[in-house]
């Protein structure tokens, strides 16, 4: 039976053009759409579908709005956006994602660019993706992020220092579900940690920097989007930023910096987490700390072995049953490479008992 998919959007040519995008692939049914957030709020009460593709901006309810009355009202629903590259999308987005939708694909800035390649094929492996996960129906509706999670465990500092007297960074990498899931784990980290963090997130220039700001404003530590010269310093998360490769280089002071690099797409991803990890490999870290969190692919398992052969690592990955999409760390887990399998709730306090407090 075909995926039926609701769309969602102020534009009659965009609904057109997403639905028949959809409507190319066997997999999906999309007939049913939606001007605004407004009938799209009364569609969901009454009909359930596999997925819905939401853009952000529409007269009298926007999408936003939507996710909010959705989720105040706990009906599920499957929700992918369609956001054009500002930053005031960007950030809307980023709000989106933490209220529960799954993903998002970036808007055609024209009509030439909405009927190529790029947007469909972006658009349908999002959709792909999601509709195979059964933890994605469950995203919507779990709460705020910015409030402390019932099911979260407090981070205990370890009573010793965990890694005393050695040089540790962490490492992290995800892709879909990541915006949400990072916010119950970077806000539950001290800001006293004693090691740097540099973090790999798939998306496009703009979006990484909207998430690094949020992230900052509900944490303790400090969270900012990676510039090209940063010297890695403990307590502190550098974001990859979207469009660059992030690597990390020693310096002769025995220091670390972020080196960004315009080098091609890797299997159409910059940042690439490969290239991060690879990285790593020259670098002066007595461990690397790994993290591995929900995503679709394999991204992070080629730079995770490639980095084992030359450091001491400790992988962490997430289980299956809380990840939005359970790809990239069940590849690290097929691979034989983790030491620690953990829920998301679990994973602040797994990174701290690994690295300690300074």
């Amino acid at each position: 039976m075909k995926k039926n998919i609701l769309v969602v959007d102020d534009s009659a040519l965009m609904r057109r053009l997403i639905c028949d995008i959809i409507n190319s692939d066997s997999t999906f049914h999309a007939a049913d759409v939606c001007r605004d957030g407004l009938e799209a709020y009364g569609k969901l009460k009454n009909t359930s579908y596999d997925a819905v593709v939401l853009d952000v901006n529409m007269p009298r309810m926007d999408g936003l709005e939507l996710l909010e009355k959705l989720q105040q009202e706990n009906i599920k629903a499957t929700i992918i956006m369609v956001s054009t590259l500002t930053v005031k999308d960007a950030d809307v987005t980023i709000r989106a994602m933490e209220l529960g939708a799954i993903d998002f694909v970036t808007k055609p800035g024209n009509i030439i660019e909405a009927k190529g390649e790029d947007f469909k094929s972006s658009l349908l492996r999002v959709l792909k993706a999601v509709v195979r996960s059964e933890n994605a129906k469950n995203a919507l509706g779990a709460g705020r992020p910015a409030v402390k999670p019932a099911a979260m465990k407090p981070v205990q500092p370890p009573k010793r220092a965990a890694g005393k007297g050695k040089n540790l960074l962490v490492a992290l990498a995800c892709s879909t579900g990541g915006p949400k899931a990072l916010q119950s784990v970077i806000p539950y980290l001290p800001a006293n940690m004693d090691a740097p963090m540099v973090l790999v997130q798939h998306m496009p220039v703009g979006f990484t920097k909207s998430m690094a700001d949020r992230l900052n404003e509900v944490s303790k530590i400090t969270v900012k989007e990676a510039a090209e010269g940063d010297v890695l310093e403990k307590g502190c998360v550098y974001v990859a930023p979207g469009g660059k490769h992030l690597e990390v280089q020693k310096r002769p002071d025995g220091r670390h910096v972020v080196r960004l690099s315009d080098a091609p797409a890797i299997g159409g991803l910059r940042p690439c987490a490969n290239v991060t990890y690879e990285s790593l490999r020259t670098s002066g870290f007595d461990e690397i700390v790994c993290v591995v969190l929900t995503g679709m692919g394999a991204d992070g398992t080629g730079g995770i072995l490639s980095l084992k052969q030359r450091k001491r690592i400790h992988v962490i990955a997430q289980d299956a049953q809380s990840c939005v999409v359970y790809g990239m760390p069940k590849a690290i887990a097929e691979a034989g490479a983790v030491d620690e399998v953990v829920p998301l709730t679990e994973v602040a306090q797994t990174i701290i008992k690994n690295v300690g407090v300074q």
